[in-house]
């Protein structure tokens, strides 16, 4: 019995393996990011219900608390994404406005550029349609109707200077008109890209159709 081995004592596996690296805090500003970027995603799921600030935090694997650190409360955060989706698309539509002689040319490349702002971030496509704000404050649906109004202007300006250039004998009236015309081609065609769990793409087929429009 004395020549065996001497047992080597048991090893205790969980004090062998390394220990998890700590979790990074974000920067100042970075959830605050992250938090507007998980929401959008969220709504990018097609017939996504009413997203509720505890399944946020789920995704996030955060707190409800954590989230009001940043956010007074979920309007904030919608308000968050609807400002994003005002200086994106309009730092663009200002370039169009300086970069383009033509008014014709200004209008088309503005519905455009909404139609494809819109497709690239279908969760931002749900915002401005309304259809993400449907149980949210009234006023950030209000925000979302002043936005295409501005959309609208721009347009009417454009188009005003396209029918004194063609000679028309009422450009504003003629500009009202078509000015409308657009804004509503563009609203319905993001409405059917968010209705149709964003299988219709809005720059479907568009180019005729503004063309007839803003020629």
């Amino acid at each position: 019995m004395s020549d065996l081995p001497e047992a080597s004592p048991p090893v205790d596996a969980e004090a062998q393996a390394p220990a998890p690296p700590p979790r990074k805090r974000p920067k100042p500003g970075e959830r605050r990011v992250q938090i507007l970027q998980t929401l959008a995603r969220m709504l990018e799921q097609p017939g996504a219900e009413r997203i509720t600030t505890a399944a946020l935090a789920a995704q996030l694997e955060v707190s409800e608390a954590a989230l009001y650190r940043h956010f007074a409360s979920k309007a904030q955060m919608f308000e968050g994404l609807i400002e994003f989706i005002e200086s994106s698309v309009f730092t663009l539509v200002n370039q169009i406005a300086l970069r383009e002689p033509a008014g014709s040319v200004q209008a088309h490349k503005i519905a455009t550029v909404l139609l494809q702002f819109g497709e690239k971030n279908p969760g931002m496509t749900r915002v401005m349609v309304g259809d993400a704000l449907v149980f949210e404050h009234e006023r950030l649906s209000a925000r979302m109707n002043q936005f295409f109004d501005r959309v609208e202007s721009q347009l009417r300006q454009s188009l005003r200077e396209a029918a004194e250039a063609a000679g028309s004998a009422t450009p504003t009236v003629d500009a009202q008109a078509l000015a409308s015309a657009v804004t509503a081609l563009v609203v319905g065609r993001l409405q059917r890209y968010a209705r149709s769990g964003f299988k219709r793409l809005p720059t479907e087929h568009i180019e005729p159709a503004l063309q007839r429009l803003t020629a």
